[in-house]
C-alpha cells in the first residue's frame, strides 16, 4: 500500500491537482492590496442593473448568500422577467435537493425590483450587467455617481468594454469606486469572478471587492486591464487555432474528438462555439482583431453561419444540430458553410499543396493549444495577473481546462517550454506563406524561458505590472 501511494504521489496528475489545491486558495492573497494594512467592508445591499441571464444570475448568486439586491430595469415587462429567472434558479436548485423550499423562499425575499433609482442612495455596491454599449453604460455610471452614495463600488460586468472607457465620464474621486466584476454564465453556477483593476481603482474598493467574492462562494482573481481581461484574452486564440484547423481541411468532429476525449476539456472548440452562440463569438472575437491585428486568424465560417441563423444550442443548430433535449449530434447540413471557409481561406493551397494535413491527436492538441500558452505569457509577462498560478485557477475554473493537469502554465511547465518554442517556429515558419507566421510567433517571455530553462510558472521578477 505505501509502494502504491508513493507511486501515485510521484505522478504529474497528483502534482497538477496538489498545485490547483493551494492555487485556489492563495488567488485571495494579491500583493499590494492585501498586504497594504486594510481591513476590508462588508457589502450588505447590492443593485444590480439589468435582469437578463447574467444580472438574473448575479442577482441570484448574491441572495443565495443573504445579500439584500435591488434588482432594476427599465420598464415592468423586463423587471418581471428578471424576476421571474431569479426565482427559476431558486426552483431549480429545490429540485436537485441543493436547498429546501424555504431557504428558496428566504433569498427570494433579499430580492426587490425597482424601476428607478431611488433607492440606490443605500446601496453598498453597484453591479452593472446590461448590454454591451459604451455609451449606455457611460449614461448609467453617470447616474450612478448621482444618485450612490459616496462610499459605493460601481461595478461592470462587461467581458469585452475597456473599463477606463465605462467610467471615462466620471470625477476623478468617482473613478477610484469603479472596478470590473467579470462573473462567467450562468453567474450562479460558474466559480470564478475577475476583479478588473483599473488605474483609478482603490485599494479598499479591490479589498472589498475580494471580500464579497467570498461571502457568494466565488475564487476571485485580481486582474489587470485589457481587452478580453486574463481568461478571454489567453483563450481567444484556441477557437481561432481551431478554425484555422478546419479551414485547413481538417474535420471539426475529428478536433472536437481530440480535444474533449483527448485532451480532457469537457467539449471540443466547436461545440463549445454552439454552446455560447456563434453570433457571440463573432462579437468577441472582433475586439480581438481590433487590439492583436497582427497575431489573429479571421474564418469567414462564423459570419457565415451567423447570416444563416445557425446560433448553436439556442437556434437548434449550428456546427452541430440539438434536438429537443438539446442533445448535440453532427450536422450534414453545415458541411456546405464548412466546405466554403475552406475555400475562401485557401491554406490547402498556400500551406498544404492542397491536400488536408493528417494530424495525431497530440498534433492537433498542440496546435490548438500552444497559441493559448504563448498567450498565457503574454498576460504573465505584462502583469495582467498577480501571479501565474492565478492563471491556472483561472483556466481551470472558467474554461475547463482539466484540473488534473494542473491549469494552463502548470501543464506548460510539464511540456516544457523549449519544445513549445520549437513547435510553434516550425508552426510559424509553416504558415508563413499564408500570412500566418504572427499568429504562431513565440513571445520574448516564452522564448526567453526556453533559453534559459527557466520555469514559466517562476514569472518575471521586477516586470512592470497593470496591478
Amino acid at each position: 500500500e505505501g509502494e502504491a501511494f508513493a507511486a501515485a504521489a510521484a505522478l504529474d496528475t497528483h502534482k497538477a491537482l496538489v498545485h490547483i489545491f493551494f492555487a485556489t486558495r492563495s488567488t485571495k492573497k494579491v500583493t499590494g492590496v492585501t498586504d497594504a494594512g486594510l481591513k476590508p467592508r462588508k457589502v450588505a445591499t447590492v443593485a444590480v442593473l439589468g435582469g437578463g441571464l447574467m444580472g438574473s444570475g448575479i442577482a441570484t448568486a448574491l441572495a443565495l448568500a443573504g445579500v439584500k439586491v435591488l434588482l432594476k430595469e427599465v420598464n415592468q415587462q423586463f423587471l418581471d422577467g428578471g424576476m421571474s429567472r431569479i426565482r427559476a434558479n431558486m426552483a431549480s436548485r429545490v429540485k436537485k435537493g441543493r436547498m429546501s423550499q424555504a431557504a428558496a423562499d428566504a433569498a427570494m425575499a433579499k430580492v426587490t425590483g425597482t424601476l428607478d433609482y431611488s433607492g440606490f442612495g443605500g446601496v453598498d455596491m453597484v453591479i452593472e450587467a446590461v448590454i454591451e454599449d459604451i455609451g449606455l453604460k457611460q449614461r448609467i455610471f453617470a447616474d450612478l455617481e448621482a444618485s450612490c452614495a459616496p462610499h459605493a463600488i460601481l461595478a461592470t460586468n462587461t467581458s469585452t468594454i475597456d473599463i477606463e472607457l465605462v467610467g471615462a465620464k466620471l470625477k476623478p474621486a468617482t473613478r477610484e469606486r469603479v472596478v470590473g466584476a467579470h462573473f462567467f454564465s450562468p453567474a450562479h453556477v460558474m466559480p470564478l469572478l475577475e476583479i478588473v483593476r483599473t488605474r483609478h481603482t482603490s485599494k479598499q474598493v479591490l479589498l472589498d471587492t475580494l471580500e464579497l467574492s467570498s461571502a457568494i462562494k466565488k475564487t476571485p482573481v485580481v486582474v489587470g486591464n485589457c481587452t478580453g481581461f486574463a481568461v478571454n484574452r489567453v483563450f481567444f486564440p484556441y477557437t481561432m487555432a481551431a478554425c484555422l484547423l478546419m479551414d485547413s481541411g481538417v474535420n471539426p468532429y475529428q478536433i472536437d474528438a481530440a480535444i474533449a476525449g483527448g485532451f480532457g476539456m469537457p467539449m471540443g472548440p466547436f461545440r463549445l462555439s454552439d454552446l455560447v452562440g456563434s453570433d457571440i463569438g463573432l462579437h468577441v472575437g472582433k475586439n480581438f482583431v481590433d487590439s492583436f491585428p497582427q497575431r489573429v486568424y479571421v474564418s469567414g465560417i462564423f459570419p457565415a453561419l451567423v447570416e444563416a441563423k445557425r446560433l448553436g444550442e439556442k437556434s437548434g443548430a449550428g456546427f452541430y444540430k440539438f434536438d429537443a433535449k438539446r442533445r448535440a449530434s453532427p450536422d450534414p447540413a453545415v458541411e456546405p458553410f464548412i466546405r466554403r471557409s475552406v475555400e475562401s481561406a485557401g491554406l490547402l493551397g498556400k500551406v498544404f499543396g492542397g491536400k488536408p494535413p493528417k494530424l495525431s491527436q497530440q498534433e492537433t492538441i498542440e496546435l490548438l493549444f500552444f497559441p493559448v500558452v504563448n498567450e498565457g505569457c503574454r498576460v504573465i509577462d505584462e502583469g495582467i495577473v498577480d501571479k501565474p498560478a492565478d492563471l491556472d485557477v483561472a483556466t481551470v475554473m472558467a474554461m475547463g481546462f482539466p484540473p488534473y493537469r494542473g491549469g494552463l502554465i502548470f501543464w506548460a511547465d510539464l511540456v516544457g517550454a523549449k519544445h513549445i518554442v520549437a513547435r510553434l517556429q516550425q508552426l510559424a515558419q509553416q504558415f508563413a506563406p499564408a500570412g500566418l507566421a504572427g499568429f504562431f510567433e513565440p513571445c520574448e517571455y516564452l522564448k526567453a524561458a526556453a533559453a534559459s530553462g527557466r520555469r514559466l510558472s517562476d514569472g518575471r521578477a521586477g516586470a512592470a505590472s497593470k496591478l
